[in-house]
């Protein structure tokens, strides 16, 4: 898969190694790159039209202030979770993606969090919702992302699939959100951690999106270098 030149002899790169810049995207599948209007680098899985990159939305990508993607990024300790999250989805019904941005609202993929109300873990539990759910050690994953997932599915039920409804009611508690006539209370915290999510798993870009790396590879092709991008890992990198 050849990089895209960037108006040199030689295919040139800034972000090697990036954690989440393509998702899903299978190895041999090409990156596509421009230069946005602010000159940062965008690498993308999906070729755009003749002047479609500049209204094509990206994100940011962790530690690389200058790359863009387009599709959300997450942390790279964020697929250290990628099992439990897909798992605990599939059981419980719950799109993984809005398990996943919840996640990283909550605690920015810490297992050990612990905020100043008393939530605990990955996907910050409730001392009441962990008796619940029958967790008795919040700071396991496994224990945490399986109570996490349910306690969502739950208020997904509560409010007829609403999931505005039932993020406002996992940050505030559910009864805020009926004292407010079931809607998203007046709380700063509460709607602004709302619109983080919604934006992280913005309907126009549904995909959900599964990190990895991107492996720079030089190979000599016809006697010349050639510079080849691609997600998965090569066997002697």
């Amino acid at each position: 898969m050849l990089c895209r030149s960037l108006g040199s002899p030689r295919s040139v790169c800034l972000a090697l190694g990036i954690a989440g810049v393509v998702s899903a995207a299978p190895a041999s599948a090409q990156i596509y790159t421009w230069r946005d209007a602010n000159g940062h680098l965008v690498l993308s899985n999906v070729r755009t039209e003749s002047g479609a990159p500049a209204a094509t939305r990206t994100y940011a990508v962790p530690r690389a202030e200058t790359v863009r993607a387009t599709r959300y990024v997450t942390a790279n300790r964020a697929w250290q979770y990628e099992t439990l999250i897909t798992e605990h989805s599939r059981l419980n019904g719950v799109r993984s993606d809005l398990v996943r941005a919840v996640m990283q609202v909550e605690s920015a993929f810490n297992p050990n969090a612990i905020s100043p109300k008393g939530a605990m873990g990955l996907m910050q539990l409730m001392p009441a919702t962990m008796r619940q759910y029958g967790v008795r050690n919040a700071f396991n994953p496994a224990e945490n992302v399986r109570a996490g997932v349910a306690y969502l599915r739950a208020l997904l039920d509560r409010y007829s699939n609403n999931e505005e409804l039932a993020l406002a009611a996992y940050n505030a508690g559910p009864g805020a959100v009926d004292k407010y006539g079931q809607a998203i209370p007046p709380y700063r915290e509460t709607q602004n951690y709302v619109a983080k999510i919604n934006k992280m798993t913005d309907t126009a870009g549904r995909a959900e999106p599964r990190p990895n790396k991107i492996y720079k590879v030089t190979q000599v092709i016809d006697g010349r270098e050639v510079t080849l991008y691609t997600d998965k890992k090569p066997a002697n990198p």
